[in-house]
């Protein structure tokens, strides 16, 4: 055994081609653009839910889909479940553009799917 402190930062301290334990845990990866479910649009179908489980939920009061993770699932695979909308009320976003959004959802006089409009 050698006494010599300095041999610490002359060993890297982690392989760059290791995972860190820093990456997506369900094996989706960061992107560019967020996934956005327009709930006042969906009719819940549950088609995106059943295709990426990781990213997609159906929200339980009104029993729309909604978005719960953006890294969940891999981009192909997102992708997929927006391609079986429907209604097409998924979308590919900015991530600027979520909180926006999220206002103009909330303003929305969302029912639960099952009950008559209001009047």
């Amino acid at each position: 055994m050698t006494n010599n402190p300095t041999i610490a930062f002359q060993v890297k301290a982690q392989d760059e081609g290791k995972p860190s334990g820093k990456e997506p845990v369900l094996g989706g990866q960061l992107r560019q653009k967020a996934v956005w479910v327009d709930e006042s649009l969906c009719i819940g179908c549950t088609y995106c839910s059943s295709v990426a489980t990781n990213t997609f939920s159906m929200e339980p009061v009104n029993g729309r889909a909604r978005v719960f993770r953006q890294d969940g699932d891999g981009t192909d695979l997102i992708q997929e479940a927006i391609d079986t909308c429907p209604v097409n009320c998924i979308d590919w976003v900015r991530f600027e553009e979520l909180e926006d959004l999220r206002a103009k959802l909330k303003s929305k006089n969302i029912r639960p799917l099952g009950l008559p409009p209001l009047r």
